[in-house]
């Protein structure tokens, strides 16, 4: 099965944590569908614009299996709705699986050619590299929030750039 042309169901539910713990990691429909609209309205554009593999570090998380890697409660990962009743769905995609093309050109060609909720710069190094870059798309009322994940005083923050 695909969640997008070039996500398989597999790879977007793959997790090391999930096999270890028995944990099953398996989207319901509506999650599924959360898990479309990322992937055909931010990660597909992406892929065809550049014309290479892209790498995906992390997709779909079940409550479950957020709770196990110590993930947010609010995550979007979670593809299900969020507090004020809205579908959303986030991917985490890094250029360091594949090569070809940089976290830092990834996040540059989202910010400035897709509609997202939350495009985040994920732990830049001392040059400013993203680690991975994460984006995430709800249903509707997207807010086009772009952001960079630090860790300040052993806690995750995070600045509006």
């Amino acid at each position: 099965m695909k969640v997008s042309e070039h996500i398989s169901l597999k790879e977007a539910t793959k997790s090391q944590t999930a096999t270890r713990n028995s944990i099953d990691n398996t989207p319901d429909e509506l999650q599924l569908g959360n898990m479309q609209r990322v992937a055909n309205d931010c990660f597909e554009p992406l892929r065809r614009a550049k014309n290479i593999p892209l790498g995906i570090s992390s997709f779909f998380r079940c409550p479950t299996l957020n709770k196990a890697i110590g993930g947010s409660v609010t995550s979007q990962h979670c593809a299900t709705e969020d507090s004020k009743g809205i579908n959303a769905a986030a991917i985490d995609i890094d250029a360091d699986i594949y090569g070809g093309i940089t976290n830092e050109e990834i996040f540059n060609w989202l910010k400035s050619n897709v509609e997202f909720d939350q495009l985040i710069s994920e732990f830049p190094d001392e040059t400013g590299e993203p680690r991975w870059v994460h984006i995430s798309k709800r249903e509707h009322t997207n807010r086009n929030q772009v952001l960079r994940a630090i860790r300040k005083n052993g806690r995750v923050s995070y600045e509006v750039l």
